[in-house]
């Protein structure tokens, strides 16, 4: 199938649904001409994606079924000298789940996933944990001598995983965010801010975790790589996945199962 027949097969199943087709298939299209993959690999077929489509813009998608909780956080509490940053925290986040983290700049939200991901310890509550875990830092993460492959086989063998096997995950996971072409061999410090991000997020997901928790993992993405996010996001939890976005765009929640508000006004 073409680009052009894949895209006209979109609009038609999106005008068939009452969706305006022209915003959808221009964005897509543009994604296509960027990364220059056939649209079958990166979207998977037409109609397919307009269910996806449709489902995020309506809000419609089917109630899932919930596995067993992964993650529970209960009351939850946090300071930093005289400021409180967190008070009475609690999230159960079960595997096929997912849920978007949200509040204000300095409402706790980076500190609230690091101590779920067991970097930073409460000053009351605690974390319980069933699965092992990926983590995706907002920032940092990478260490700028180390190439992409190296970085997978230093993690990778922290997970039990065989160099050969690491390099594959992890250069397989990179081409789903569209990995630019020749920076396999790049040390992280020469990539660009959105490329490094991407490689903390393959690494989040390298060796299959149980729980991912991802600190607005999408900065430096270009619209096209941020739509292959989500994607992302959807096969995980449609895995079994239980995860955890922390996010500060409002209008992408229909995209997550659950909401976590940390806004003052929501704590206890």
């Amino acid at each position: 199938m073409t680009v052009e027949d894949w895209l006209a097969a979109l609009a038609a199943e999106l005008h068939r649904r009452r969706i305006d087709p022209a915003e959808v298939v221009a964005e897509a299209a543009a994604h296509l001409r960027d990364s220059g993959r056939p649209p079958m690999e990166v979207f998977g077929p037409p109609t397919a994606y307009a269910v996806t489509v449709v489902d995020s813009i309506r809000g419609t998608a089917p109630p899932r079924d919930r596995g067993a909780p992964r993650l529970q956080a209960s009351n939850i509490s946090k300071r930093y000298g005289r400021t409180t940053v967190l008070t009475g925290v609690n999230l159960s986040v079960h595997a096929g789940e997912a849920v978007a983290v949200i509040g204000g700049n300095g409402s706790g939200k980076s500190t609230f996933l690091r101590i779920c991901a067991g970097l930073d310890s409460p000053d009351e509550g605690q974390v319980r944990l069933r699965g092992t875990i990926g983590y995706c830092p907002q920032d940092g993460g990478t260490a700028g001598f180390l190439t992409p492959d190296e970085h997978f086989v230093l993690v990778g063998a922290g997970r039990g995983i065989r160099r050969t096997a690491s390099i594959a995950q992890g250069r397989t996971a990179a081409a789903a965010l569209d990995w630019p072409r020749g920076h396999a061999a790049k040390p992280a410090r020469h990539l660009s801010g959105g490329t490094r991000q991407k490689l903390n997020l393959v690494l989040a997901g390298l060796g299959d975790p149980d729980v991912l928790l991802l600190d607005e993992p999408y900065q430096g993405f270009d619209n096209g790589s941020y739509l292959d996010f989500w994607q992302q996001v959807w096969q995980w939890r449609d895995a079994g996945k239980a995860i955890v976005v922390v996010t500060h765009r409002l209008a992408e929640l229909d995209r997550a199962d659950t909401v976590l508000d940390l806004s003052p006004r929501n704590q206890r």
